[in-house]
């Protein structure tokens, strides 16, 4: 318990006690934001009268002093070391007027969501430059072929441009629910006390939009007893670390000399202790293991908050370093694989991989149904029936006939089958069937340069609103500072006044 609590209710604490409940460490975090949070209170007591200009003035005077050495800082946590270190600076008859209207409980949950929404946005900024370096390394393989797997069988060939698309496509998604995210996560508490507000005819509309704020989150119970906004951005890093996950378990499958899809880089594999042939993904393996810590700290989080009682709890202190450890861990990932998948080589040649694993059967189905109107199920079954029958003759597709698909084709279908040898030499044909494959969303160089295009659009509009966003928390400290010195500069007689702005 800080020096300032004692004396009162409490005459002493237990040392042990006081650092096992002590935040200050992990508060550490949040001091930048803990200190702005004060220049912003104080410069509205002063424009409300609440406190003398004269006090506010020294007040700010010794907040912008820590601000510049907060290292000097100790105690029980953050918000209680800067109470003590303005207390110190100025005496108890100006110090002792910090903490007017307000409690460590409003301004802990606005600490952490002035410091989240600029982790927020940073994320953002990594999220679309992978977006980018997968957009560009999606456009050096347009035409580069590659076998995907259903249930770990090859089953169709697609580009590998095609594969990257779908890492772009679902990036998309968990970069919208960021900026969701952030519009959640960007409104004020501060104001709401401990939980009921304050008698004092405080601003807190001022408060917010000093502090760059959207709005004020209203009700003072809510303001301050609701961690969602927490459960809600560890869930979207965690659907981000599964993502990042799967990717990397991918790359880790298709670079073993089994599948021989791509090769990593030699500086991001590393080499086995006794076994010198080795190239190991251990990187990617770091990742796709970080995904399940991600995990767990939202199950932590969550399992916390679900039995507590409204308003505040100390409980609440436990789960914000799982939140500041999911997103460092996802947007380290994210850099890792940023670097990596443009240093990727991927092996094209897939003509002797395809013929044993029979990844034209569907494009015959399809011929058979197209040309011959056969129900595509009967079609399915013929082609199964050929399939097996080669498989049983150690044949591929390569020595498939036309007698061959008539005569399985009467088992099934009265229809007259009359398919030639180059139409089979089609169908059988990688490039050709991926070529045709030309529906929206599909591999079709033609489309994926389509979708590739629409990407870049989609990228540089994002880029667009991270930078907007990042400008109205810019101005917003530009125009809290300069308000400060103005303050600090101003001869305290002309007792000189700020307007203050409806939000």
């Amino acid at each position: 318990m800080s020096n300032l609590l004692r004396g009162g209710r409490l005459k002493s604490v237990r040392e042990d006690v006081a650092s096992f409940t002590s935040s200050f460490k992990d508060d550490l975090v949040l001091t930048d934001a803990a200190i702005r949070i004060n220049q912003a209170h104080v410069i509205m007591l002063i424009e409300q009268e609440i406190i003398k200009q004269s006090d506010g003035v020294a007040l700010l005077s010794a907040l912008k002093k820590l601000l510049d050495n907060p290292s000097a800082l100790s105690g029980e946590d953050v918000h209680m070391a800067i109470e003590e270190s303005i207390l110190k600076d100025t005496g108890e008859e100006v110090g002792g007027n910090l903490h007017i209207a307000k409690s460590r409980n409003d301004q802990v949950v606005t600490a952490i969501r002035v410091l989240l929404r600029k982790q927020l946005l940073n994320s953002v900024n990594i999220i679309l430059k992978m977006q980018k370096s997968l957009v560009e390394t999606a456009e050096n393989h347009i035409n580069t072929l590659i076998l995907e797997y259903t249930h770990l069988q090859p089953a169709q060939p697609v580009t590998f441009a095609h594969y990257l698309l779908s890492f772009i496509d679902n990036l998309e998604r968990n970069l919208q629910r960021l900026i969701q995210t952030y519009e959640r996560v960007n409104l004020c508490p501060l104001g709401a006390g401990a939980l009921a507000t304050t008698s004092f005819q405080i601003n807190r509309n001022r408060v917010a939009e000093l502090l760059g704020f959207d709005e004020v989150l209203e009700n003072s119970i809510d303001a301050v007893g609701s961690r969602d906004f927490i459960i809600e951005t560890i869930a979207v890093f965690t659907l981000i670390s599964v993502t990042l996950s799967r990717l990397s378990e991918d790359l880790i499958i298709w670079s073993s000399t089994d599948f021989g899809v791509i090769d990593l880089p030699d500086n991001f594999a590393s080499t086995s202790s006794i076994m010198p042939q080795k190239k190991n993904p251990e990187l990617l393996e770091i990742i796709r293991a970080n995904a399940s810590r991600i995990l767990g700290d939202f199950v932590a989080a969550t399992s916390t908050l679900k039995g507590l009682p409204t308003t505040y709890n100390l409980d609440f202190q436990q789960i914000t370093p799982y939140l500041w450890n999911s997103i460092k861990i996802v947007d380290s990932s994210l850099i890792i694989l940023t670097n990596l998948l443009p240093n990727l080589k991927v092996i094209a040649d897939i003509s002797e991989k395809s013929k044993p694993s029979f990844v034209a059967a569907t494009e015959i189905a399809n011929l058979l149904t197209r040309e011959y109107h056969i129900p595509f199920r009967t079609a399915h079954k013929i082609v199964g029936t050929l399939v097996n029958s080669l498989i049983t003759k150690k044949l591929t597709f390569v020595d498939l006939t036309p007698e061959m698909i008539q005569n399985t084709s009467k088992m099934f279908s009265s229809c007259k089958i009359e398919i030639s040898a180059k139409q089979i030499s089609f169908c059988i044909n990688p490039q050709k069937i991926v070529g045709t494959h030309n529906v929206r969303g599909g591999p079709a160089p033609v489309e994926v340069k389509r979708a590739l295009s629409a990407k870049k659009k989609q990228i540089k509009a994002a880029q667009k609103t991270l930078k907007n966003l990042n400008q109205k928390l810019s101005d917003a400290k530009k125009n809290m500072e300069l308000i400060i010195t103005s303050y600090l500069s101003s001869d305290l007689s002309s007792n000189v006044r700020f307007k203050n702005s409806k939000m």
